[in-house]
């Protein structure tokens, strides 16, 4: 086949290459890595053997990412404190040039509630159940993958839906962007009823800095603790409504996996404030209040933050 005709084809094959590879793994790089990968190997394949190009991708950078996801299970045993998924991170206004990552995390699937949950589950458990209850890979071509039976992969994806139902239904965006406003503008306001009325019973921050900045080293559950926490950071560390009042971190509404989130940009230690670096706060809603929050530090896990320049 003529290596242009070759590439022009695997580009229309890519943002489906790019969904299955960050749903199995979770991560923005890894993903990015095994499109790439996929594509080198095709380029080398025979191509008159290749019957259906999409399957045979598919295939390809499922392996590639199972491969992936062993290797980060190791990591995780030593990894500091909360493991999280890498988000995604758009502008939160239309572009006339949207991001093809933006397409794809507009699906409810991609949230970022549900890829934490993905996160519980075994690299063999992922697979199966990504592949086929996303992308409709039959069982026995899942089996290949995996080296097992087809009876065997089925039943991986049966324990992996019944953890996967422990996600949070997903809720609108007008339902999410509201909670979220609401929320900020209690903090904003100091007033501790209203954060209290904002949060939902179950409230869970989680924070991910893998030891490279301060964050929360558990998971902070339950109301009270929600609130204490975020009054004290927001009063510390919060936007700062004059010059006279100090220099704040600078928060850009964003969106994060398709949902309204902050982006809070590095700032520097000032007049005995200690500095900050970058990090993103994703937001899941339940019941029309703030159910989970999440502090994404680590640097590492920030390569899919991709706003306009």
């Amino acid at each position: 086949m003529v290596a242009a005709l070759l590439a022009d084809l695997f580009e229309t094959h890519r943002p489906h290459l790019f969904s299955v590879a960050y749903r199995l793994t979770g991560s923005v790089s890894d993903a990015e890595d095994a499109v790439q990968e996929s594509w080198l190997r095709l380029a080398v394949a025979r191509q008159y053997e290749i019957e259906d190009l999409r399957a045979w991708l598919t295939t390809v950078v499922s392996r590639i990412c199972l491969d992936r996801l062993r290797s980060a299970a190791a990591r995780r045993e030593q990894y500091v404190g909360q493991w999280l998924p890498e988000p995604i991170v758009t502008s939160a206004t239309p572009s006339s040039t949207p991001d093809p990552l933006a397409a794809v995390v507009r699906k409810q699937e991609f949230r970022f509630a549900a890829l934490v949950v993905l996160d519980t589950l075994t690299p063999p458990q992922r697979v199966a159940f990504v592949l086929h209850d996303g992308f409709a890979v039959p069982f026995d071509e899942i089996a290949e993958i995996l080296d097992i039976s087809a009876d065997a992969a089925r039943q991986l994806a049966v324990r992996a839906r019944k953890a996967a139902a422990a996600a949070p239904e997903p809720v609108t965006d007008d339902t999410h962007r509201a909670a979220v406003e609401r929320l900020l503008a209690a903090l904003a306001g100091g007033d501790v009823n209203a954060v209290v009325a904002a949060l939902h019973p179950g409230i869970r921050t989680v924070g991910d800095a893998g030891g490279t900045a301060s964050t929360a080293i558990n998971v902070v559950a339950g109301v009270d603790n929600n609130t204490r926490l975020w009054m004290g950071l927001w009063k510390r560390f919060g936007p700062a409504e004059t010059e006279s009042a100090g220099r704040g971190q600078e928060f850009e509404p964003v969106l994060v996996n398709g949902q309204l989130g902050i982006l809070s940009h590095e700032f520097a230690s000032y007049d005995g404030l200690p500095g900050s670096p970058q990090r993103v706060y994703g937001f899941t809603v339940v019941e029309g209040r703030v159910w989970g929050i999440y502090d994404l530090v680590n640097p590492s896990k920030l390569t899919g933050i991709r706003l306009p320049h």
